[in-house]
């Protein structure tokens, strides 16, 4: 790990002045992630920013009807919390399905939202990667991309977005809210959030340099059986290789979003459309354009198996 300072910032409008005054400055809460990438030397942040004792560590109601979650709420808290269990049973699964219950103790809902893929060739400094350093190539395409992207993927990068709980909160249409270095918040739907990769891979979400997230809002309950199915190589603590978060109404409608295989939570209004069709007609539309590898063309027979599995278990939810 190469050297640092660091500091502790009072409030999030200094927090925000403080990454934005030093070069390569970065924020750090929890630091699940952004540790391990330090001591493998893929990020290598001067200066560190803590923004642990900003007290955005609550989960308080809107006046709309919603949840306001604050960026440090651990993911623990987040899943547990009563309100959340009742009113957005698709977010608490989707957390409790990623990670490991230590991690989930320290890891805070901004973090969960700005993880860093787990494309091996990101995590390996000896190979070409657009994302770790930008025109430098992307041997991910043509090498072994089992867990990689199949839609919404570049020419310059194959990578997906690893997280499960953005899943859910696509679904749910949640929005984050941000504090810029001249005090400015604004409210970014989480729809778009997370940037498709394009020519710029690095360039990872719509934040802007110094920009800090203070909470993520949740809209008010809309009801109807929430599912989240997530396929993967073993039980516990590894990523999907796709997962399905969804709320579906008694009359068949619903929503759906798909991780594991895009840059960021896939979801489409036309897919939603076809879920009174069946999961065939859903994962049609949501893949149409899809560019599969010889390793991971798995990934769409399996989009719509777990969509099947999702759609069947609303129907025994809806008969009990």
């Amino acid at each position: 790990m190469k050297p640092f300072t660091y500091e502790r910032a009072k409030t999030p409008a200094d927090a925000a002045k403080a990454v934005a005054a030093r070069p390569n400055a970065k924020f750090i809460a929890g630091g699940t992630n952004l540790l391990d990438l330090m001591k493998l030397e893929i990020e290598a942040p001067a200066h560190l920013v803590d923004v642990q004792d900003l007290k955005l560590d609550r989960i308080e109601p809107t006046q709309d009807g919603g949840l306001r979650v604050g960026a440090f709420v651990t993911n623990t808290t987040l899943a547990a919390d009563e309100r959340v269990r009742r009113d957005y049973g698709v977010l608490s699964r989707a957390i409790v399905a990623g990670a490991s219950g230590q991690l989930r103790n320290k890891a805070t809902t901004a973090g969960n939202l700005l993880q860093r893929t787990r494309c091996p060739y990101f995590y390996d400094t000896n190979q070409a990667c657009n994302k770790r350093k930008p025109g430098s190539g992307c041997a991910a395409i043509g090498g072994y991309s089992r867990q990689l992207g199949i839609v919404g993927t570049s020419d310059a990068c194959i990578a997906t977005y690893p997280g499960d709980m953005a899943v859910a909160m696509r679904v749910l249409d949640a929005s984050v809210e941000t504090i810029d270095p001249r005090g400015q918040t604004r409210t970014i739907p989480v729809a778009d959030f997370h940037r498709l990769w394009g020519n710029t891979p690095h360039i990872e979400t719509a934040l802007a340099p110094g920009e800090l997230i203070t909470a993520v809002t949740l809209p008010k309950p809309i009801g109807g059986t929430h599912i989240y199915h997530k396929v993967r190589d073993r039980a516990s603590y590894a990523y999907a290789l796709v997962s399905v978060a969804a709320v579906i109404q008694r009359d068949g409608s619903g929503r759906v979003a798909v991780g594991g295989i895009a840059p960021k939570p896939w979801r489409m209004a036309a897919a939603e459309a076809q879920l009174p069709r069946g999961a065939k007609a859903v994962s049609a539309t949501l893949l149409a354009g899809a560019k599969p590898t010889n390793d991971n063309a798995f990934k769409l027979p399996l989009v719509e198996r777990t969509l099947a599995a999702v759609m069947a278990e609303a129907q025994t939810v809806k008969g009990a």
